[in-house]
């Protein structure tokens, strides 16, 4: 089979084209599942170029689609054709985090990841997927989709008539637009370029701001709501945003804290959070049942990723330099087996 080795030290050049000796039938709990595509997620970018400390060799790649080839003993969830995704914290199930909430056992982190055609892993690593996705729409859901569920319906409890605003056009900014959209509420998107914020109307948003032109964009989002602010604010920028993204957010607003795009410092005083009575919530992607509500709740709204380009494998390193330039709108995917 085909796979995709990170050699040391990582960095986009040391992605190499390999192939591999099939794996062999699946053991007890186990599924062996033919992967069709992955998506990309900033981490894997981190990973790839050395910002995440691996230990190469390693097959990158954090979230797959694919179908069931064969099932091992026991496995009672999935029989063969099954399609199904991975997902992000293969030993996270169920409750709040804790230590199974690690990048210890994130496939392309702390063990080997899905740039490989055939997997062999225990049943509980994958879900199903939605009903009439395709396996790149399905390949976006276990990073960008999760968080953004879990951020804004799970630890927000977004309810319909609430304001949500939104940063850039990422894969979980998308998500949670198109979430909060279908679920009733009002969502204010950002964007530094024009393309994009055209983009972000037509997928629902409410209101769209130029970050670049308007460094103060907390300004205007507290205009369009009459001065309150926002009851949701997805930050993906952490020190980059976070001093705005507390002036856009009403009292007692709830920020989700999903990214660090900005850097990793900041300075963000205490009576800036304490005067606004400011919930901010770190989200790291979710668990197994969010991923399962999630999915539902796809199949519910008729809620659709939206995709940006697609690579062949063996282009894994243009696919991650694309995702480098920030030039994409909405998940950048890789098609895997044929």
């Amino acid at each position: 089979m085909k796979a995709v080795i990170l050699r040391a030290p990582p960095s986009l050049d040391k992605l190499d084209i390999v192939e591999l000796p099939p794996p062999p039938p699946p053991g007890p709990g186990e599924i062996q599942v033919r992967i069709r595509a992955c998506s990309l997620n900033f981490h894997d970018l981190a990973v790839a170029v050395g910002a995440l400390p691996v230990a190469p060799p390693r097959i990158p790649l954090s979230d797959a689609a694919g179908e069931v080839a064969a099932i091992g003993e026991g496995v009672e969830e999935f029989v063969a054709g099954d399609r199904v995704i991975s997902t992000f914290f293969p030993t996270w199930h169920d409750g709040p985090p804790s230590r199974s909430a690690s990048f210890a056992a994130t496939p392309g982190d702390g063990v080997d990841g899905f740039a490989r055609e055939i997997v062999n892993a225990p049943a509980s690593w994958f879900t199903r997927q939605p009903r009439g996705f395709s396996h790149a729409e399905a390949a976006a859901l276990p990073c960008a989709g999760v968080t953004a569920w879990r951020a804004i319906v799970v630890n927000g409890a977004l309810k319909a008539g609430d304001s949500v605003l939104t940063q850039g056009a990422g894969g979980v900014s998308l998500f949670a637009l198109q979430l909060a959209k279908a679920m009733g509420a009002r969502v204010i998107a950002t964007s530094s370029s024009e393309e994009k914020l055209s983009r972000l109307k037509a997928l629902g948003a409410d209101q769209v701001i130029n970050y670049r032109s308007h460094p103060d964009w907390a300004r205007l989002a507290n205009a369009y709501t009459d001065g309150v602010g926002v009851d949701h604010v997805v930050d993906v920028g952490g020190a980059g945003t976070l001093e705005q993204s507390c002036a856009a957010a009403r009292i007692g607003g709830h920020i989700h804290m999903i990214g660090l795009l900005g850097g990793p410092q900041g300075a963000v005083g205490p009576m800036h959070l304490l005067s606004k009575q400011l919930r901010i919530s770190a989200v790291l992607v979710g668990n197994r049942r969010h991923q399962l509500d999630l999915v539902q709740a796809l199949e519910a709204t008729g809620v659709r990723p939206a995709l940006d380009q697609d690579f062949p494998l063996d282009r894994l390193a243009d696919a991650l330099r694309r995702m480098q330039s920030g030039a994409h709108f909405g998940k950048i995917t890789v098609s895997v087996a044929p």
